[in-house]
């Protein structure tokens, strides 16, 4: 586990110049059309973080941008909200539902997903714009990049990452090939992958914030184990606190897709207290 403070790893987001993100995003994944009332509640009990994709498989990218128009005629406007998307590839794609034209080039195919992704959620620019996985070769994969690198140079996009990438070469990769720097790399939290323990060593030497998806669904048994639930007796907290707290001690975004509204105030209140170096030294045994 990497050392260092949350404040000093924010110190080193902002000395490469990524914008800030909120310490929690809120996941909008498979929640169909429940996604418009879901996102409105959770803005509205304190979330600024919002994560979708323009992947109508497992996304209502359009039901978050009822939310944001609901959320702006009662106050909270755009520009007090972190919106993240996703371009999402063919081989992730319904192909009853593709958001672009699937037989044009693949730069094109961006750049019409782009511009659904602004029509649906009624927005000019986005503030995180992610590459939902790699594509087949990493010459298509780099066209795609390119494309979004095209974007942001318009305008359209405040950062760009990637996402569903598990492999450091092909981080690496990625990484030395683009002329814009991934800011964000989104991944699985679980123990197949070592919880990414060197991607995400990757991700704060090379000034990129790592956001964890699947975080407590994927990990009964670090919610189960001694070490988090002796932390939870001894805070008054519950369980899935403490382990979202550990991760944005350790430099982590966790996202959250909760329709519980009990849950998402538990998950908002992780602000609340602190892990201990010895709380976090704990947690980081559960990882290795």
């Amino acid at each position: 586990m990497r050392g260092g403070t949350a404040l000093e790893r924010g110190r080193n987001f902002i000395r490469f110049g990524v914008p800030p993100l909120p310490p929690l995003l809120y996941g909008t994944a498979w929640k169909k059309d429940r996604t418009a009332a879901l996102v409105e509640q959770a803005v509205l009990l304190g979330f600024r973080g919002i994560d979708t994709a323009c992947q109508p498989k497992h996304y209502s990218e359009a039901g978050v941008g009822q939310a944001l128009k609901a959320l702006a005629a009662v106050g909270i406007g755009r520009d007090q909200l972190f919106l993240q998307t996703k371009f999402t590839s063919l081989d992730g794609q319904d192909p009853a539902r593709v958001p672009y034209d699937p037989r044009a080039p693949l730069a094109e195919q961006v750049k019409q997903s782009f511009a659904a992704s602004l029509k649906n959620l009624g927005t000019d620019h986005l503030d995180s714009w992610v590459l939902h996985s790699p594509l087949r070769t990493l010459a298509e994969t780099m066209e795609v990049w390119g494309a979004m690198e095209a974007v942001r140079a318009a305008g359209g996009a405040r950062m760009l990452g990637l996402s569903n990438c598990y492999d450091l070469d092909e981080l690496k990769e990625v990484h030395a090939a683009a002329a814009v720097k991934p800011s964000v790399l989104q991944n699985r939290f679980y123990a197949q992958t070592g919880y990414d323990a060197e991607l995400r060593a990757f991700c704060e030497d090379n000034g990129m914030r790592y956001q964890s998806f699947w975080t407590l669904s994927a990990n009964p048994h670090l919610l189960a184990s001694p070490a988090v639930q002796g932390l939870a007796r001894r805070l008054g907290r519950t369980p899935a606190q403490v382990l979202f707290r550990y991760l944005n001690q350790r430099g982590v975004v966790p996202l959250t897709g909760t329709t519980s509204p009990q849950h998402m105030k538990e998950d908002l209140a992780i602000l609340e207290f602190e892990l201990a170096p010895a709380d976090l030294a704990a947690v980081d045994g559960l990882l290795r």
